[in-house]
């Protein structure tokens, strides 16, 4: 008996893989749209429609930082046509939120890209360097206020790294997104946030807040003569916020080859390259395998930070 059902589901995996893609594609996205990744979902969907010779189209479901996409999917059946479109914060929420799903129910496929962040700070503060920051809040600890986009967020995760690195307290004060959490700065309510580099290059260019460094692990092209925190002076400082895609665990390994190849090809169309610059997206090619060992390596850096830095689900 176990060795027929061994045999039945091998014959179906090479008939999945043989017949993808046999309908719609559906790109999931569990934010809303206008984001990075929900974008870069929809930009890559047009070229692999045509690619695919199906329609690829993007589907949203909202809710717990993608965990609810993200179950959507695990749950669907394993072929393939139902791609969650992720963020680095599937290595995050699993671990504030045990028991709402496991990693391991999905599996990597591609990655589209990561998004620099930027530290950025009110003009009328004064701080002029990452140093400047970093001594105000050790003069005043606990007091200087860091806004994020959310807890759990890569905003949030940038932030605390920065600050475990630096050794300093900062009140965090969680908003409701992004946009909120750059308003804050902007006001003058908050002395920092790590944004999205998208979401603040007007910002910069028109002199509402001033970027003082770069949160990822490399420079961004839209700022090419802004530090890293690292850079700065802060090892371990940095956070990789990350855009990828992700199938249902059991889906044969030549459908997510396949999948690979073709997001893959997707990315590569010079059309595609110049609106990932336009978003501040910036190129991460890697083979499913490194995506698979990228993924394992943060969820282990990943819940020791939650541990050092104390953050507990909102």
């Amino acid at each position: 008996m176990r060795v027929f059902a061994l045999l039945f589901a091998f014959a179906f995996s090479a008939v999945n893989a043989q017949t993808f893609p046999s309908k719609t594609v559906r790109l999931v996205s569990g934010v809303t749209p206008g984001s990075a990744s929900d974008t870069m979902a929809r930009v890559v969907a047009e070229k692999m429609s045509a690619s695919l010779g199906v329609p690829v189209i993007v589907e949203n479901r909202l809710g717990a930082g993608g965990v609810v996409a993200a179950k959507y999917v695990a749950s669907a059946e394993p072929d393939g046509h139902l791609v969650m479109i992720y963020t680095s914060a599937f290595t995050v929420a699993p671990l504030l939120n045990p028991g709402t799903i496991d990693p391991k129910e999905l599996t990597a496929v591609a990655t589209l890209g990561t998004v620099p962040t930027v530290l950025i700070v009110n003009p009328s503060k004064g701080y002029k360097s990452v140093a400047d920051l970093v001594a105000a809040a050790k003069a005043k600890p606990g007091q200087l206020v860091a806004s994020n986009a959310g807890i759990g967020s890569s905003t949030h995760m940038n932030l605390e790294r920065f600050r475990l690195a630096a050794g300093i307290e900062f009140l965090s004060v969680p908003t409701k997104g992004n946009a909120e959490a750059i308003t804050e700065v902007i006001t003058g309510r908050a002395d920092a946030y790590f944004s999205p580099v998208f979401s603040v290059i007007a910002h910069v260019k028109e002199g509402r807040v001033q970027a003082l460094a770069v949160g990822s692990p490399k420079r961004t092209p839209l700022f090419p003569d802004l530090p890293t925190t690292v850079e700065a002076g802060y090892p371990n400082s940095d956070y990789n916020f990350w855009i990828g895609a992700l199938v249902a665990s059991k889906t044969p390994r030549e459908t997510v080859q396949r999948l690979h190849r073709e997001f893959n090809a997707a990315l590569a169309q010079p059309d595609v390259q110049d609106r990932m610059k336009k978003l501040g997206v910036d190129p991460l090619t890697l083979s499913v395998a490194e995506f698979e060992a990228m993924v394992n390596k943060e969820l282990e850096d990943n819940a020791r930070l939650i541990k050092a830095a104390g953050i507990t689900p909102g």
